[in-house]
């Protein structure tokens, strides 16, 4: 997540924060179709306006969407403005703090159990086959045109891909070390795998970055992640 990406996310999850505003946010998504402002505003017993601002506010940072429908029956010139409804947004927020990103663990683990079947094969292989390939979709992810050139170190390109998905690096002494691990609960119940997962993630997302020299190993630390990345013959 980049740092916007992170700035947007809060700014919209905050917007809750205002007890009418959550109110209407719980009522809209607790119905079965979408909901007007008279029906939202009856719902939660506040005035009309203060529904329209606060629901109109929850559309403007993506946690609604909207549908203009006119009335059933009621069609033609005569039928007047279509009616404004809420319902929730298709978007997908998560903040935490540290960054977790248990998601990609479960997608890895999901794609590897479904080309073990397919194949025949053990689960391991594929494990590691699904890591090195989420690895590289989110190093392919991690230069949008936006944010300028890859810079030209590759400890500084790998620093900065592996920042925006979460691992807080340190750029010292020719090596990166990360002060989080986006997995850490995990890691910490099923240390052996979810440190051998995280291992291929970022070896592959070393893979698509011109950041040839580097390699990522195993270095084990308490109060870091278990993966650490140097310059390739680095003591």
């Amino acid at each position: 997540m980049t740092p916007k990406d992170f700035d947007q996310q809060v700014t919209s999850v905050a917007v809750l924060g205002e007890p009418i505003r959550r109110a209407l946010y719980r009522f809209v998504i607790a119905q079965p179709e979408p909901v007007s402002r008279e029906h939202a505003a009856a719902g939660v017993g506040v005035p009309h306006h203060v529904a329209k601002f606060h629901l109109d506010r929850l559309e403007e940072d993506g946690l609604l969407e909207v549908e203009y429908r006119r009335p059933p029956g009621r069609t033609g010139p005569g039928a007047g403005r279509p009616t404004k409804l809420y319902r929730r947004s298709a978007r997908h927020f998560a903040v935490s703090l540290p960054e977790r990103h248990y998601d990609v663990v479960g997608h890895i683990l999901a794609e590897a159990v479904v080309s073990a079947e397919r194949a025949g094969l053990p689960i391991d292989g594929m494990i590691t086959d699904a890591a090195r390939a989420a690895g590289r979709a989110l190093g392919e992810q991690a230069w949008p045109d936006e944010q300028g050139p890859v810079p030209s170190d590759p400890l500084d390109a790998a620093g900065q891909a592996l920042a925006a998905n979460g691992y807080e690096p340190r750029v010292a002494d020719g090596r990166i070390t990360m002060v989080n691990c986006p997995f850490h609960e995990l890691a910490e119940e099923h240390r052996t795998l979810v440190c051998g997962l995280n291992l291929d993630l970022i070896s592959g997302l070393l893979d698509t970055l011109p950041a040839e020299g580097l390699c990522a190993t195993l270095d084990p630390t308490p109060g870091r992640c278990c993966v650490t990345v140097s310059r390739t013959g680095a003591a």
